[in-house]
């Protein structure tokens, strides 16, 4: 695809060019290992550059109307939804997933980018009254959010371009300038492809600024410079947990995402119907490698059989191969390496004990659908995050044990329960530590005015909704008394 090499520079002050490493970020299609292009890696002088030109650039966008920025973003998802074709084969031939999972993901881009033009005019200044005392004849006080300043994005591969636009966005809207570093399994869709919609949407210079690199040429120099004001992550909580650190030696500020999928949780009264359906969406869902995607299956065992006989028979008709063919359903995994990982690992709960009731033989990076039950307790697999396309279904007894075992996943970003009376299901959902549970949904709920976050992992900030707010503006007061009142000294 040309459009690749199109973008296959560092996006600096609005000009495309070559990083300054002696090496390549190779970017290829995960199903037939086509190279799509290479980028050389931007060092630390490129990271310099890049966020001089954001300094040099926020003071005017912080200036700017805030129905102005709006304008920009609403312009941009105009784009997303008018270049939809060209985009799904994009997101298809970078990440290998499917073409439906590709749909989703352009159209929750879409409602993110519209949902940070609706956070714009929340920066504009409101006054309260201010209450006499000490004889004073009262006054007001006039508040504002003041845009943060300049902005590290750190995103993901898994939807990467939602999750790239998602703090991108916020942060624009509320007047701050971002420097953005993609994944790099993932350079183009992460990163450069957001910067030119942006850019053709009227985004001034300087705003969003990408450096495509790695931590092994830049060490931690995007978080140390002395630029940014705020540090925002998503990925895993090993690295998450390194960002912090570096970013709270500095004293900056972190937006991060680092938790797992949570449990789906199937109740007695389940229509089982429907809570296979989520399940095998919230599981399989591209290929299993969504942060969202449900980490365990909970069933009570007054409906275990049959649901465990629907889910298995639905798993198994999942149709795989090509993403680029529209009837595909599962993909190949982002890499070889994490296909062997996800294989490996399947292997050892069998040898531990667990009964695969489905699985297949993993050709490449091809991994068929798996589905594992009578896990033992204190297997390996129970206790990791399996990124790939593998359902462990785990029986219980009651609600008790239900809640017990949903909360044996540290770190949930999202859950769901199912049954048949909303309202109970409302009350397991307010036990289960999980940054968002669904009632008879999916885990992986996208939209962008759901605020996500991993519950019981401290310092882990909500990375979506109006918690944006907080994290990329800071309240500033101004108070005017009109007269009257002594000073007590």
């Amino acid at each position: 695809m040309r459009r690749f090499t199109d973008l296959a520079f560092q996006y600096i002050d609005g000009q495309w060019r070559p990083g300054g490493g002696s090496w390549d970020v190779i970017d290829v299609n995960p199903h037939d290992g086509e190279k799509l292009a290479s980028i050389t890696v931007a060092t630390t002088a490129e990271i310099d550059l890049a966020y001089r030109a954001a300094e040099r650039a926020r003071p005017a966008w912080a200036a700017t109307a805030p129905a102005g920025r709006a304008a920009v973003l609403t312009r941009a998802a105009d784009l997303l939804r008018e270049r939809a074709g060209e985009l799904t084969g994009m997101l298809v031939a970078e990440l290998g997933g499917s073409r439906r999972r590709a749909a989703l993901e352009l159209a929750l881009a879409e409602e993110c980018l519209r949902e940070a033009a609706r956070l714009a005019p929340h920066t504009e200044e409101r006054t309260e009254p201010l209450p006499a005392d000490g004889g004073a004849d009262g006054g007001e006080v006039r508040i504002r959010r003041e845009p943060a300043g300049t902005v590290c994005v750190i995103s993901s591969f898994t939807c990467p371009l939602l999750l790239a636009l998602r703090p991108v966005a916020a942060a624009l809207a509320l007047g701050n300038a971002v420097v953005l570093k993609p994944h790099h399994w993932t350079p183009v869709c992460g990163g450069t492809l957001p910067a030119a919609l942006l850019a053709e949407a009227g985004l001034p210079p300087g705003l969003l600024n990408v450096v495509v690199t790695d931590v092994d040429e830049v060490g931690d120099a995007l978080i140390e410079h002395p630029a940014p004001r705020v540090v925002s992550f998503t990925g895993s909580p090993g690295t998450g947990g390194r960002v912090a650190a570096v970013a709270a030696a500095r004293l900056k500020r972190t937006v991060l995402e680092t938790g797992r999928g949570g449990a789906l949780v199937v109740l007695d009264d389940a229509d089982v119907d429907r809570a296979v359906d989520a399940a095998v969406f919230s599981r399989f869902v591209d290929q299993g490698q969504m942060c969202l995607a449900a980490s365990r299956i909970l069933v009570d065992r007054a409906v275990a059989g049959e649901f465990t006989a629907r889910f298995t028979a639905r798993a198994a008709t999942l149709r795989i191969g090509d993403p680029a063919d529209p009837d595909t359903q599962i993909g190949p995994m982002i890499s070889p390496g994490l296909a062997e990982s996800v294989t490996a690992a399947v292997d050892r709960a069998v040898r531990e004990g667990a009964v695969a009731l489905l699985r297949g033989e993993t050709r490449g990076s091809l991994v068929p659908p798996a589905v594992l039950t009578r896990i033992p307790d204190g297997a390996a697999i129970l206790g990791r995050e399996v990124v790939g396309p593998v359902a462990l279904l785990v029986p219980f007894d009651g609600e008790e044990e239900a809640v017990r075992l949903a909360n044996g996943v540290p770190y949930a970003l999202s859950a769901a329960v199912h049954t048949a009376d909303a309202e109970r299901g409302v009350r397991v959902a307010r036990r289960i530590r999980a940054g968002a549970v669904h009632v008879n949904g999916a885990t992986v709920e996208g939209a962008p005015v759901t605020a996500l976050g991993a519950e019981g992992r401290p310092g882990a900030e909500r990375a979506s909704g109006e918690a944006l707010l907080d994290a990329f503006t800071t309240l500033t007061r101004v108070t005017v008394r009109r007269g009257g009142g002594a000073f007590p000294l």
